[in-house]
């Protein structure tokens, strides 16, 4: 399940309007709304953090990523395993080669 149908549930299932997440995380209506519709698709890791807490899930659960998963590929599985014991700044040094590399990709499909 995608990010953006993951947080539609989770937000109906409660209740809540686009505005009570938004305000609830600390991000604009627009953007909680552009996740919900794919619109945008890559969003901070703080704000992950705070749109699992606010719906009490884990991140991998809200974004369809769990590397507990029994189906998951055992190299993405150990990959992540090594991650966990890198410095934030490695980890977002990580994160932008990443960004990046996924530019390049999307850039290449056009």
């Amino acid at each position: 399940m995608s990010l953006a149908t993951k947080l539609k549930e989770l937000r109906v299932r409660q209740k809540q309007s686009l505005q009570d997440v938004a305000d609830a995380v600390g991000a604009s209506k627009t953007h909680i709304w552009d996740l919900e519709r794919g619109q945008s698709s890559n969003p901070s890791v703080d704000l992950l953090t705070k749109l699992a807490g606010h719906f009490r899930v884990r991140i991998a659960d809200l974004v369809g990523e769990n590397p507990n998963a029994t189906d998951e590929d055992e190299k993405h599985v150990a990959l992540f395993r090594e991650l966990k014991q890198l410095s934030e700044p490695d980890l977002e040094t990580i994160r932008i080669l990443m960004q990046r590399m996924q530019k390049l990709k999307d850039t290449e499909r056009d």
